[in-house]
């Protein structure tokens, strides 16, 4: 008896089974879950919404600024039809993403919260009542279980005790017979010790194997208990679950624009809009309007008449009142460039070329403090002034300034066929005044200094040049002179 007796099996070895004392709380956990799971897929369709409200509004902004720049640009016809076609269409899908936003927060948001409401009961004391329902039931059930198991564990705990206590008096009795010392009366206790311990492991093991077969007994009843809660709290997670399968089909619904006929009509009117554009079309309306097609007035022989003396035309009188006129002045900000020889630059070409130079159509928004909606107006503000009803000078002579076939063309680029433009041989120039460099690729010299010129003045008035000791650089043309 004593033999099958092994020191290991009083260590207690833990079970995650849910038929464990306590392990039910996982399920009961899961009543809270899925509370706080509501609240994440609310937050998770407001966020999404959120971006819906913010992609419409910039669509709507693009829309509106590039829609002005178009109508105000050079582009005609149904060519231009056709580009602002683009622009109807993200109007059109703004207000479709602003149902989709309106739809999420109204149905979908709402629905959840409502269901949510109506699922999970507050208690006053905190909590829920389903959690509290569900933990008060698996106690309940697991109650009689537990406290048999309980009896179970003691009547082991004894049974063990006493199996050890009946190897140690054996122990002892074996070694007191080899022991010369001891008198029969000390030899007679070792072995009465050994009986009692005997009798003490049979009834031991008597009352364990007794309080086992209880526990046997009970525990069918134990786990119909235990199943009859637990099939309950399924059915709670079941309602939920498919609730949410519900509720995240509307959301596909809701989301997917491919299935909404307006949506379809939107990009088919598009397809429409650019395969009308006719470059045969706008071509005939620019004759007629731009070109050829024009009508004109046409000089003819008029006869003298005395009252053209006394009056002077509009044209004339406008002449006589002009005085100086001063051209090929480009102004930014605060600062005033000298006039160059390219005197045929209107203010107009100028203010083109600031702004493409300073304008990055893929300029990073978040490398600076502006707002969205400041970037456009600054935008529609300092769009090119090359508009399609610009006027133009009617006055002309074969001076350089005023040449439409000159080193400058109308919008201020130089003319590829004029001699001024090819490189220009070196020339040494001496500087009439001091000059700091501003920028890296500037000169700075003192007057007096002498350097050497190597290409001839741009259009702003710069010229390229390098230095005696060969830094090479740009410096005002105005700056300084030839040698003579």
């Amino acid at each position: 008896m004593s033999g099958s007796y092994d020191d290991s099996v009083g260590v207690e070895v833990s079970s995650d089974s849910f038929w464990e004392v306590g392990n039910y709380k996982r399920t009961v956990k899961r009543i809270d879950d899925g509370h706080r799971l509501c609240n994440d897929l609310m937050n998770c369709i407001h966020e999404r919404a959120r971006i819906e409200k913010v992609y419409a509004q910039q669509l709507t902004e693009w829309a509106k600024r590039w829609k002005q720049l178009v109508e105000k640009g050079p582009q005609y016809g149904t060519v231009e039809r056709a580009w602002c076609a683009f622009m109807s269409e993200a109007e059109k899908v703004s207000e479709l993403h602003l149902e989709v936003k309106g739809s999420l927060m109204n149905e979908d948001f709402e629905k959840i919260k409502n269901w949510q409401k109506e699922a999970f009961h507050k208690q006053m004391m905190g909590g829920f009542k389903e959690t509290k329902e569900a933990e008060d039931g698996f106690r309940k059930a697991q109650k009689p279980w537990a406290k048999k198991l309980k009896e179970v564990e003691a009547a082991k705990k004894a049974y063990h005790a006493a199996c050890k206590e009946e190897k140690l008096a054996i122990s002892r009795e074996t070694n007191s017979k080899a022991d010369p010392a001891l008198n029969p009366e000390q030899l007679k206790k070792l072995q009465d010790k050994v009986e009692r311990s005997k009798q003490d492991v049979l009834k031991t093991k008597e009352k364990y194997e007794k309080s086992l077969k209880e526990l046997d007994n009970a525990t069918p009843q134990y786990m119909e208990n235990m199943e009859q809660v637990f099939e309950q709290c399924q059915q709670f997670e079941e309602k939920r679950l498919r609730f949410f399968r519900e509720v995240l089909l509307e959301v596909q619904k809701h989301l997917d624009l491919s299935n909404v006929a307006s949506y379809k009509n939107i990009y088919r009117e598009l397809e429409q809009n650019i395969k009308t554009a006719d470059a045969v079309e706008d071509l005939r309306w620019f004759r007629a309007n731009q070109g050829p097609g024009m009508s004109m007035n046409w000089p003819q022989f008029e006869e003298w008449s005395a009252d053209l003396n006394r009056t002077l035309s509009r044209r004339e009188k406008k002449k006589a009142s002009d005085g100086v006129t001063l051209t090929g002045i480009n102004q930014t900000g605060d600062q005033v460039s000298q006039p160059n020889k390219h005197s045929s630059l209107s203010v107009q070409s100028n203010t083109v070329q600031s702004v493409q130079s300073s304008y990055n159509p893929f300029e990073d928004e978040e490398d600076t403090g502006s707002t969205v909606s400041e970037k456009e107006d600054n935008k529609i503000k300092n769009v090119s002034s090359y508009e399609k009803n610009q006027s133009y000078p009617t006055d002309w002579s074969d001076e350089e300034s005023n040449n439409p076939f000159s080193s400058t063309d109308a919008n201020g680029d130089t003319n590829p066929f004029d001699e001024d433009n090819s490189p220009a041989m070196e020339v040494r120039v001496r500087a009439l005044y001091d000059y700091e460099g501003q920028e890296q690729d500037e000169l700075s010299f003192k007057a007096g200094d002498e350097l050497t010129k190597m290409e001839n003045e741009d259009e702003q008035g710069w010229c390229k040049g390098r230095l005696d000791n060969g830094q090479v650089g740009l410096y005002p043309a105005n700056y300084v002179e030839p040698i003579q």
